[in-house]
């Protein structure tokens, strides 16, 4: 259990910084109007801001992935309301830890006036009996409850607690977040002291492995100059970075063409089997910050134009995949992406899906329609019968087999093959049986 209290304070009131902390706690905003980001928010006339210096009593949960800002928000939402702040890690803490800091905050409010913060970080890691001790005294405000989670709080937060609270859902910091950090951290006096400078093309190293986590970012930086300073340098260079952080720089544009070259190569490894080569282009995207949105949505395409029903589980897994990185986010999005791509680049390969619906399209525009057929037609509506519509309809239900001779496409079309499965995969046991299906319905009646 700490306090943010313990340290002497310097000349603003603000706790003194202890210059042998790491960068990024040093770097930690003071105020509202130092926090870089999460505009949503913080900007005018946003709810936190508005809570903030209205100086309510609170509860909050922020959500968000790391280093989003949750834990510096816990301390500046402290600080602007000159509150005790006790903080609390899930990790190591329990139900007597909880219960200790609830009576301390109710001797401070009768005896000072003084309300507390508790900060309890990773609250998604508290048992459900560890959330239910907290009720009471959320309930009677004897404490200003902000929790801090990466999971999403509907799922590991217990109602009544969330009932009681705000829940507030942080963003990644957008790329030029990350570089007002980065900049911040060089000039100030809590941080390098325009000790070091960067190259550009370090800087923008640090953005892409920073992935919008600030803490990341700023930790890298303070490799980065310590790795300088060593070999006596006043610039942290590429080739300086990458040795201090230990990762190579993905020379890759997310905005220019090599942002398609990279996409492109993935997916004809995938097409081509390659499997090896498919998981080097997905470590590339993934270490550029690529939006893994973009990198699902191209393997569900794959999985249905270059794999089709050779393989008919490569679409579910693919979904599966999508649906899992908007669950959980990233870093941790890119096990099922990989899980994806392994799974479609050594899936039996089809193109005969995108051969039919190419085909078809092409046949329609060019004018190949035709009527439906009057036993296809809809006949429930008053009038149908007297058309003729669907009277000639034969059900398939009704027959043992559950497939009967009957025309289908338009006149123009009767006899076509769209769908041409081939001999590979699943594909090879469908086309045997198409052609008996086929064999039945075009039959003669």
């Amino acid at each position: 259990m700490t306090s943010l209290f313990d340290p002497a304070p310097d000349g603003d009131g603000a706790p003194a910084v202890d210059p042998g902390a790491p960068l990024a706690v040093r770097m930690r905003p003071r105020s509202l109007d130092e926090v870089v980001g999460q505009q949503h928010l913080l900007g005018p006339r946003a709810p936190l801001r508005r809570l903030v210096e209205s100086d309510e009593p609170m509860s909050l949960v922020l959500y968000g992935p790391p280093g989003t800002g949750k834990t510096t928000l816990a301390h500046v939402i402290s600080l602007a309301t000159k509150r005790q702040f006790v903080q609390l890690s899930a990790l190591d803490s329990g139900v007597k830890e909880v219960r200790a800091v609830i009576q301390s905050a109710k001797r401070e409010l009768t005896f000072s006036g003084r309300r507390t913060v508790l900060f309890i970080d990773e609250v998604h890691r508290f048992s459900k009996t560890q959330q239910d001790s907290l009720l009471s005294a959320v309930e009677d405000r004897i404490v200003s409850l902000i929790a801090a989670t990466t999971e999403n709080p509907f799922f590991s937060v217990v109602s009544p607690l969330l009932s009681r609270s705000l829940v507030l859902a942080l963003q990644p910091l957008a790329d030029d977040d990350i570089r007002a950090l980065l900049r911040r951290a060089l000039t100030s006096d809590r941080g390098l002291g325009g000790e070091v400078t960067i190259s550009e093309e370090a800087q923008e190293h640090l953005v892409r492995i920073a992935g919008g986590d600030g803490r990341k970012a700023l930790t890298a930086l303070e490799s980065g100059a310590g790795a300088a300073r060593a070999v006596g340098a006043s610039e942290i260079d590429l080739a300086t970075l990458e040795t201090a952080v230990a990762q190579a720089a993905v020379r890759y544009d997310r905005q220019g063409d090599q942002h398609y070259d990279v996409a492109s190569a993935l997916i004809k490894s995938i097409r081509g089997s390659d499997v090896d080569a498919a998981m080097h282009y997905l470590a590339r995207m993934v270490e550029a910050g690529e939006d893994p949105r973009f990198i699902a949505r191209r393997l569900v395409i794959s999985a249905s134009e270059d794999i089709g029903m050779a393989d008919p589980t490569a679409l579910p897994v693919a979904v599966a995949a999508m649906q899992a990185v908007q669950f959980i986010g990233m870093p941790e999005g890119h096990f099922p992406l990989a899980q994806a791509v392994v799974h479609l680049a050594t899936a039996p390969k089809s193109n005969a899906v995108t051969t039919a619906i190419g085909e078809s399209v092409r046949d329609v525009r060019a004018g190949l329609a035709g009527p439906v057929p009057p036993g296809l037609r809809d006949g429930h509506y008053a009038g149908a019968k007297r058309l003729g519509h669907a009277q000639t309809y034969v059900y398939p239900h009704a027959h043992p087999d559950g497939v009967v001779p009957q025309q289908y496409p338009p006149d123009a079309l009767v006899g076509k093959d769209y769908y041409r499965p081939t001999a590979r995969g699943a594909e090879a046991r469908l086309g045997e049986r198409l052609a008996k299906l086929r064999a039945i319905i075009r039959r003669p009646r």
